[in-house]
Parts: structure tokens; sequence; C-alpha cells
């Protein structure tokens, strides 16, 4: 049980408020674990919440809450911090250090940061001790996932570094990927296999492809053999490379050209701004690796 503190008390469950609660993942199975701990051994960890509009609110112990209710326990011990929403949120961060968010969990109080309290990029990096690009790598994720792959995470449907992997298609095929995965079970892995084989195709073809991949196997043979095709050597390595890169570059250059970054918004505007800032001087390291192989001087 908990030991007996001076700031532990008991609070009622059935009144605290769960608005955090979208910032975090609770998986059936650990739910389920969680009530057996509960009935087994009792509370081990107080909750920490903190006070609200005259009430009080989640900051950690989402789970053990859901598990007493369901076991129709009144009370549970908790710590409450004297903070606002924002030093909660951060708190939530700093009591799953040793555990870690997932990745998404991350990118969700990423963005609740800054669209929803407003913080910039620069303030949200140093308040969680993070380098800014990492702030903005989790913004990018977020943003750019779709919504109804963020619900099949949500409901234990695909897992977190699945998600990861599918937000590099276009928004338009991440739910029909989403799907493939959960139909056929993927692994990660599997799923970067299945990505990869969608961006290989022009955008026309992608849908037809994910269509076929609902029923069919994924390289051809059952799932989990590896496929059998030709081994690559290196040359057909830095082949591969150099069509994926000459594509994504026209690709980008044509819509950079197209689309000035300030009709996307602020927000957005910042984010891409910070990133292609972040990818020249890679484009230059290339451009000099290129050289030094070619034996061209870079410009």
């Amino acid at each position: 049980m908990v030991d007996a503190q001076a700031d532990i008390r008991a609070v009622e469950i059935a009144s605290l408020g769960e608005r955090l609660a979208v910032l975090r993942l609770c998986e059936p199975s650990a739910l389920t674990a969680v009530r057996a701990s509960l009935e087994r051994h009792g509370q081990l960890a107080a909750l920490t919440l903190f006070p609200e509009s005259g009430a009080l609110e989640i900051v950690d112990g989402f789970k053990r809450v859901r598990a007493a209710r369901a076991l129709g326990w009144p009370t549970l011990l908790a710590r409450i911090d004297d903070v606002g929403a924002v030093d909660a949120k951060l708190r939530l961060c700093e009591l799953h250090d040793r555990r870690g968010l997932t990745e998404l969990e991350e990118a969700w109080l990423v963005r609740s940061l800054y669209r929803d309290d407003g913080l910039g990029q620069p303030e949200i990096a140093r308040r969680m001790l993070k380098h800014k690009s990492w702030v903005c790598r989790r913004l990018m994720l977020v943003e750019s996932l779709d919504p109804a792959v963020q619900a099949d995470v949500r409901l234990g449907l695909l897992a977190p570094r699945a998600a990861v992997a599918v937000a590099r298609l276009p928004r338009g095929n991440q739910p029909g990927a989403s799907a493939v995965v959960i139909r056929r079970g993927l692994t990660v892995r599997q799923t970067d296999l299945l990505v990869d084989e969608v961006l290989e195709l022009d955008a026309a073809a992608r849908p037809e492809l994910l269509a076929r991949r609902m029923d069919g196997p994924i390289t051809g043979r059952a799932p989990g053999v590896r496929p059998a095709r030709a081994v690559r050597n290196e040359a057909d390595w830095m082949s591969a490379d150099v069509a994926r890169i000459r594509d994504l570059s026209a690709r980008l250059s044509a819509r950079l050209l197209a689309t000035p970054l300030a009709t996307l918004g602020p927000g957005a505007a910042e984010i891409l701004g910070d990133a292609l800032v972040r990818l020249s001087p890679v484009l230059r390291a290339l451009d000099g690796a290129i050289g030094a192989a070619t034996g061209r001087v870079a410009a």
C-alpha cells in the first residue's frame, strides 16, 4: 500500500477530471493488468492531481482511476500539485521520464502546449529540456498523422510505432494503410516495408495496392516469410537512393514554388520553415559527398 504522508490524502474518484487523458494511451491490456494489481496488492502508488476551476484533474494515474471505478472503489490516495495546466502537462512528462512516453504521446503533449496553451517551440524545448528540433519533429508527426489513424492507436488497434511509420505516407493513404496493418496484424517492421512499397508508386496507383494488400500477402508470400528476391549489392542500394532523392527533391521544389509558406498559416509556416532550414546543411553535405565520389568540385 501507499505510505501515509503529509502531502497525500484520500480523494473521491467519482468526480476526478480526465481532461489530460487525451495526451495518454490506455490500452485495454494495460488497464486489465492495473486492475489485477489493485485487486492483488492494493494501491501501490499515489495519483498525481492538480486543481482547476474548483475541481481536481488527473495528471498521472488514469489507468488506476479507471480500474478502481470498475472495481467499485470510492477513493484512492493522491498527491495534489498546486500548479496550472501548462505545468501539469510538463509534470506528466517528468513523471514518465524513466518509463517514457511513446513518441505519439510526446507529440500529443507538444501539440497541446503549442496549440492549446500558446507556447512557442523554443519555450516548449526549454521547459521540456529538449532541443528545438525535437519539438519540431513531434509537431510535424502529429499534425501530419490522419485523425482516423490516431483514433486507431487510441483504441489499441494500431501500435504507436506502427502509426509513426504510417505517418510517412500522404494523409489520403494513411487510413488505408492503417486498415491493412490492423487487418493483417503486421509488425512494425512489416509496416515499414508496406509504407516503402506504397511510396514507390505513383499517387494514383497507391489505393489499388492497399486494397490488394488487405487480403493478399504483403510480399507475395505468407505473412512473416521473407520475400524471395535478388540480393541487392551496394550499387543497387545507391541507385535506389538516388532515384528516391531525385523524385522527392523534384516534388518538394515544385510544392515550395507553387505554395509560399506564408499561405499555410503561422503555425505550419514556422514548423516547415524550421525543417527546411535544417534540411539545407544536409543537402550541402550530400553535395560534398557526391563531389568527393565523382571527382567533381562542389560549387
